[in-house]
């Protein structure tokens, strides 16, 4: 018999409501109070956010995402700057322990991203891992240069055509796994680039040239238009598949809301938050 997961579409919510409920699912999770969990979700406004380790003030042009009317906020996972638009996001909430989750971060990674590989090659696309080769390649991980998620496939990142079409990143808390992610289907380029603080216009350039070499929207690369319930059909579908799942929908009941709801205002909207690196 296959696990039934469950599986939340949220929709379009505010960037704070997005990250407290991925915080309350890992905390029901680790509680037992909910089995494993996918969720897919986007964003309104269209958002900026930030890793956990970043330097906002640093490394962010915070008038910029201002006038823009972005949202900003600091995820609870490590990496870089994400611009959430025009893109599927999805969190997998699992327990450390599940029998088909590796103990290492990469792998348990891997494991996770072949539900997305299978969303890729179900829209047509001929998605593959990413895996550094070279000691070179291996070390630039490990510094990353910019400021910007999309800049660099990582360990098992997911790239057609050898650039990078999917950015996630992870967190371990309480015993729980929560993996989330940007699956991009068009990007605004210029956008991205000018919420960023850089040394001169110059390096900004040479930045930009580069990231257009490592990064792609799949509607760049697809041979028609992929909308989002199209994207939303085949990346459930990837999941369950890529798995070896069920997976059965569900909506929060008023009392879970009012808990995110809780969360989102006290901690994700706090300055405190997102602005205390």
């Amino acid at each position: 018999m296959k696990e039934t997961w469950r599986f939340i579409d949220s929709g379009n919510c505010s960037p704070y409501y997005n990250m407290a409920l991925d915080e309350a699912l890992l905390e029901w999770h680790s509680k037992g109070e909910i089995p494993p969990t996918i969720r897919f979700y986007g964003w309104d406004p269209a958002t900026l956010s930030i890793g956990y380790f970043q330097k906002a003030e640093k490394e962010i042009d915070l008038e910029k995402v201002k006038e823009l009317g972005l949202g900003f906020v600091r995820r609870p996972t490590g990496g870089r700057g994400v611009l959430h638009e025009h893109e599927l996001t999805y969190s997998v909430i699992v327990t450390e322990e599940h029998p088909n989750m590796p103990k290492t971060v990469t792998e348990a990674y891997r494991v996770i991203s072949e539900g997305i590989l299978e969303g890729f090659r179900s829209l047509g696309l001929e998605a593959y891992f990413a895996v550094p080769r070279t000691e070179e390649e291996r070390n630039s991980l490990k510094n990353p240069r910019s400021s910007v998620c999309f800049d660099a496939p990582s360990w098992y990142e997911l790239v057609v055509e050898g650039r990078k079409v999917a950015g996630s990143a992870q967190t371990r808390q309480k015993g729980v796994i929560l993996q989330h992610g940007s699956i991009l289907l068009d990007l605004d380029e210029d956008k991205l680039f000018s919420v960023f603080k850089y040394p001169n216009d110059r390096v900004k350039e040479r930045m930009q040239r580069a990231f257009r070499k490592k990064a792609v929207a799949m509607n760049d690369i697809a041979n028609r238009s992929i909308g989002i319930d199209e994207a939303k059909e085949a990346f459930y579908k990837g999941f369950m598949k890529g798995l070896d799942i069920n997976l059965e929908p569900y909506t929060l009941t008023e009392e879970e809301e009012a808990y995110v709801q809780e969360i989102a205002k006290s901690k994700y909207a706090s300055d405190e938050w997102n602005f205390r690196r």
